[in-house]
């Protein structure tokens, strides 16, 4: 039994050696705190995107027969109303020289007609029908004309062909597909916005007429050349994801964006009065974020903030701290709740200096 009672008092000794060993290092760790820094800067959103050619239209076939000549080449610039393929057009110029023949026809009745019907010879209804013959002569006339005239491909405005989808010799049907143009001189590029980012854009548009300037970073990770304006918005948001397309149209005069790229749209969004603090000063649990705030008396309370936007290395809080509130900048790893420590205070100007930040 006295064993028994030794061994419990050497364990509670330990026990009570170790928490004082511990209170003591909590003690002796040096900590840093600030304050938030109110301050006008600015955020930058990135979305999505996709990147489409201001005109893109697919050629088809508006004619039946053989493609005789194809006349470019696949992915070369073609100019407003350069022939482009041929259809073998013996058919067609058959029909209309017999089109022209019945027009000639129709049109000497016509003349003789209309002589004896000055000399009142023949009445005037028999000058009305021949007059009718000729007219629908003419018309089918012109109507062969046309269709001669549809296999003759020529480019509807000036762009860059895309690949073959047949090739000399080739048996057409109408409405086959021959190729595709693409007018790359200015492009659109879609990018989806949520409701609530919609609604701050609307609020902040003071000018009704004033346009949202946004950069397009491409593929590669690099900056294209020329920022771009938001011209066009959707009539109606998606009630699945709840957000709404924007259309930014960019110059390109030098042809290297490409119908169907994609990217990524940095818009710059202006922050009045942001209560910012470092990312680092902040900690996680279940998707939510904490802040240790130091009290009057040096104690550290866990405190939930909530994020209104992301930058580099800070983050914009929208509730949860004042402006007044001192907030543990390192050692969060060190402390629990409750924890009285001894901290060093770092002027929130000085701290928000060493970090990335964009001022308005």
């Amino acid at each position: 039994m006295k064993r028994i009672i030794m061994i419990m008092s050497l364990i509670a000794l330990f026990s009570t050696t170790g928490c004082h060993h511990e209170k003591e290092e909590v003690e002796k760790d040096k900590f840093t705190g600030t304050n938030p820094l109110k301050l006008d800067t600015m955020i930058t959103r990135e979305y999505v995107c996709q990147i489409h050619a201001i005109q893109h239209i697919e050629l088809r076939a508006m004619e039946r027969g053989y493609l005789q000549e194809i006349f470019v080449d696949e992915g070369k610039f073609i100019k407003e109303g350069q022939m482009m393929f041929q259809i073998m057009p013996l058919l067609y110029k058959a029909e209309m020289q017999k089109a022209q023949a019945e027009a000639d026809f129709a049109q000497i009745d016509y003349e003789n007609t209309k002589r004896l019907s000055d000399s009142n010879v023949v009445s005037i209804n028999e000058l009305a029908m021949a007059r009718a013959k000729y007219e629908k002569a003419k018309a089918e006339l012109s109507l062969t004309q046309v269709h001669l005239g549809f296999t003759q491909i020529r480019a509807p405005f000036s762009g860059i062909m895309d690949r073959f989808h047949v090739r000399k010799g080739s048996l057409i049907d109408e409405g086959d597909l021959l190729t595709t143009l693409s007018d790359n001189s200015e492009m659109w590029v879609y990018f989806n916005v949520p409701e609530s980012e919609y609604l701050d854009y609307k609020a902040h548009q003071t000018n009704k007429d004033s346009l949202m300037k946004v950069n397009l970073i491409m593929a590669n990770h690099q900056l294209f050349d020329y920022p771009g304006y938001v011209k066009a918005i959707e009539a109606d948001f998606n009630n699945e994801t709840g957000n709404i397309a924007f259309r930014a149209t960019f110059p390109n005069p030098k042809g290297l964006l490409r119908h169907g790229e994609t990217g990524t749209i940095e818009v710059n969004v202006p922050l009045k009065g942001a209560l910012l603090i470092p990312q680092k000063a902040t900690f996680e649990i279940l998707d939510k974020k904490y802040v240790y705030v130091i009290d009057k008396n040096n104690v550290v309370k866990s405190r939930r903030v909530t994020v209104g936007a992301e930058m580099p290395d800070l983050y914009a809080i929208i509730s949860g701290l004042a402006e007044t509130d001192k907030i543990l900048l390192e050692g969060l790893r060190k402390v629990r709740e409750n924890d009285t420590i001894t901290y060093e205070y770092e002027n929130p100007n000085k701290m928000i200096h060493h970090l990335k930040l964009h001022a308005e």
